[in-house]
């Protein structure tokens, strides 16, 4: 029974990666024909990443990430090319906000992260981003992130996480929380999604705070500084309150 609960959660609020056709037309080209007048001879392409690039897409979250690759050449610093965007995206009107790597936009209901980056020189798929939280850049790769994931086996207790996140209005970055996820439940089944999450709130409440989660696109990059300490905590102490749950009702809905 538990495993029936949790997986009706699971197909309640999965979406799947496809891309509907109306979603295409008002949102994703008109972001992509801005995106081009904006970055010109620079731009190398511009990609569907993210949750739904790795099939970790919830009904609960609107949101689309769009990975602007610009050439390794692009003189410009990866803090002047962010802030580039951002006011070239507030001129148009899209009432742009910046978040910690990426400037967020509204379009039809939709939210979509627009991440710009630029690639590294040589045959990879490396690209350096500018991490603003921080003021400073990173190195990493979007093509080997969306593989990890969707590559896990763990798209169902991702998902189940993502939902428990949300609910519980807690600050979790996806990339985060996806590798966190992988390290919990590393050598468990595959096949046993009730318990699973379960052990996923063991690990919340007692090893997640002090633990090192490294970037697998770039070891000298540390996922788990991407929330302070504080935050950190609030999602130990949800995990652990949700933990003392007696009833799947209570734990996650």
């Amino acid at each position: 029974m538990s495993d029936q609960f949790v997986m009706n959660i699971f197909n309640k609020y999965h979406v799947k990666k496809e891309l509907d056709p109306l979603t295409k037309m008002f949102v994703i080209t008109p972001l992509h024909n801005v995106v081009m007048e904006w970055a010109g001879s620079c731009l190398n392409s511009v990609e569907l990443s993210g949750s739904r690039a790795k099939g970790t897409a919830t009904t609960l979250s609107s949101d689309f990430d769009l990975f602007i690759s610009l050439k390794h050449d692009t003189e410009n610093t990866l803090k002047e090319i962010y802030e580039s965007l951002f006011n070239y995206l507030d001129q148009k009107g899209y009432k742009a906000r910046k978040q910690n790597v990426s400037i967020g936009v509204h379009l039809w209901n939709t939210a979509v992260d627009l991440v710009p980056a630029k690639k590294r020189p040589g045959n990879t798929n490396d690209h350096s981003l500018y991490i603003s939280k921080r003021d400073t850049w990173t190195q990493t790769n979007v093509i080997r992130h969306i593989n990890t994931v969707r590559d896990s086996g763990r798209i169902v207790e991702i998902v189940l996480l993502k939902v428990w996140r949300k609910l519980h209005g807690l600050d979790f970055p996806s990339i985060y929380l996806e590798l966190t996820v992988l390290e919990a439940l590393k050598g468990r089944s595959k096949s046993d999604p009730a318990n699973n999450f379960l052990a996923l709130l063991d690990y919340l409440r007692d090893e997640f705070v002090d633990k090192t989660i490294v970037d697998p696109a770039n070891t000298n990059n540390t996922i788990s500084d991407d929330l302070f300490k504080y935050e950190k905590e609030a999602i130990r102490k949800k995990a652990k309150e949700s933990r003392s749950q007696q009833y799947w009702e209570n734990i996650i809905w």
